[in-house]
């Protein structure tokens, strides 16, 4: 099952009344960054989408929620839990530092 692709519209659906934790990969196409940590968000929503939930918002086209949660370095990945922040990753890392860093959501 792919990841989903939020917009400024559905974020709050998507996100904010998902009843499992949702991190949400702000991301932009030209960011080299953004590229080389897609694959490996892939590789642990397929492991791990029984405990939660990955969305990606591309900020180019979706400034409006970028902007709300103050995004401005990319690739940027917050989780949500009911609806709030519970965690700000900023950058891109091989997959043992994710799922370090998101342990307590997939744990």
């Amino acid at each position: 099952m792919p990841i989903k692709h939020t917009n400024d519209e559905a974020f709050a659906d998507d996100v904010l009344l998902n009843d499992k934790p949702v991190l949400v990969d702000f991301w932009a196409e030209w960011c080299g960054p953004c590229r080389k940590v897609a694959p490996i968000l892939e590789e642990i929503y397929a492991e791990h989408s029984d405990k939660i939930d990955i969305v990606k918002l591309d900020t180019d086209a979706n400034p409006h929620t970028a902007a709300q949660y103050g995004i401005v370095s990319i690739p940027t990945m917050n989780v949500y839990v009911k609806g709030q922040v519970v965690k700000t990753i900023i950058g891109a890392y091989p997959k043992p530092r994710l799922l370090k860093e998101l342990q307590d959501f997939i744990g």
